[in-house]
């Protein structure tokens, strides 16, 4: 037995907008909307993940989603332009990421990054 996909599963008030939020902040394609669920998605093929903690790192909270990135200052300035809340500020940590925090339409937070080796 394998695990083929894990796909994360969001609770939304209202999808469709949560959906085009995450797709403008990070360039996310439609790839089926049927209302009540809005599943978004790219072209890449990563590692299967799962990571357990009891702290985000650096004393900040767990984040709901780890979400990495080819070009964090571009997702960094996308966010600054559509206003969103950035609960925990660009750095560069000790342990090989740079990264920083948002909060999306439900308050979830989300860990931006990219490694810096």
């Amino acid at each position: 037995m394998a695990v083929v996909r894990i796909v994360a599963d969001l609770p939304a008030s209202d999808p469709g907008k949560t959906a085009a939020w995450y797709a403008a902040l990070l360039g996310l394609d439609v790839k089926m909307d049927m209302g009540w669920i809005v599943t978004l998605g790219a072209e890449a093929h990563a590692p299967i993940q799962i990571s357990i903690a009891s702290e985000g790192g650096a004393g900040t909270p767990v984040p709901h989603l780890s979400i990495e990135v080819d070009n964090l200052d571009a997702v960094h300035a996308k966010a600054a332009e559509m206003g969103v809340d950035i609960t925990y500020p660009l750095t560069t940590e000790p342990w090989g990421v740079r990264r920083f925090f948002v909060a999306d339409p439900e308050g979830r937070i989300l860990n931006i990054l990219s490694h810096t080796d």
